[in-house]
């Protein structure tokens, strides 16, 4: 289904009612095979910043190929949260090996949980990539989040400790981001959530202008850190919706971690990397 198409598919069948965050989760399972575009992953790599020419997929590109999977996840009625408006919470990616831009990968996308949030209810969806004998080489769990009115779930109030002071944000690189820019990373991974594409298209969801994709911030941080080896463990939250046109800073208060601030301070996105246990 063109990507179009899927937006107006999710408008039409959007619900007002609450989502139970304590039912299951729906148990369907969707897989397709990919191979690589090396125009889609050239035009990937430059707007993210990864270097041209390298040999291997950037950590973040399997998620955009299974994103059209993901898309039809989403849009079908036993999903139990509405497309449009939701907010990418957090990331989690495990490479187990690095990825050839020639490999067929098998991809497969489900929700794993449901669990209610201070402000709605988040989905988990797992997706998995696998070379052609079946090797699992990369996966990932992303938190989506459907805003809507919660209910308190304890009337006890939690002790108070006195303010904790915020930590001195480390010295960083400012980035620029242009007001097109939610708008280009949506024509290249197929991404068209209307909170990422125009102020008047954002404002209906809550906020008053557009704003950038996570995945696009994720990536643009990780080609920022550069390579590593595999097999790796990437976490990623995003902390506060980064608004467009803005600038933002990058920094890496540890070598394994990395963090993007707004220029007041605000933190948007914290990410730390490391090692990853062998495949399940």
């Amino acid at each position: 289904m063109p990507p179009a198409l899927a937006v107006l598919r999710a408008a039409l069948r959007r619900t007002h009612s609450r989502p139970d965050p304590s039912a299951p989760p729906p148990s369907t399972r969707l897989t397709t095979s990919r191979t690589t575009d090396a125009d889609h992953l050239a035009a990937y790599r430059r707007l993210c910043g990864f270097p041209a020419g390298n040999g291997t997929l950037p950590l973040t590109y399997p998620h955009v190929l299974a994103f059209p999977l993901s898309m039809r996840l989403m849009t079908a009625r036993d999903f139990p949260l509405p497309l449009l408006g939701l907010v990418h919470t957090s990331i989690e990616i495990d490479q187990y090996k690095p990825i050839h831009p020639t490999e067929e990968l098998h991809l497969s996308v489900r929700t794993t949980a449901l669990a209610p949030h201070r402000r709605g209810t988040e989905a988990t969806l797992l997706i998995e990539a696998a070379s052609a004998d079946g090797e699992l080489l990369w996966q990932s769990r992303s938190t989506y989040l459907a805003r809507h009115e919660t209910r308190p779930t304890s009337t006890a109030s939690a002790p108070r400790t006195g303010p904790e002071s915020a930590p001195e944000p480390a010295p960083g690189e400012n980035w620029q981001l242009p007001a097109g820019l939610g708008r280009r990373y949506a024509s290249v991974s197929g991404d068209r959530n209307p909170i990422h594409l125009h102020a008047l298209t954002a404002r209906p969801f809550g906020f008053p202008r557009a704003i950038a994709h996570g995945m696009w911030t994720a990536a643009r941080c990780l080609a920022e850190q550069g390579k590593r080896e595999t097999p790796t463990h990437t976490r990623i939250e995003f902390k506060a919706p980064v608004p467009l046109p803005t600038t933002v800073t990058y920094s890496t208060p540890t070598p394994h971690t990395f963090e993007l601030r707004s220029p007041q301070g605000k933190l948007h996105l914290t990410g730390a990397t490391g090692p990853t246990d062998a495949p399940p």
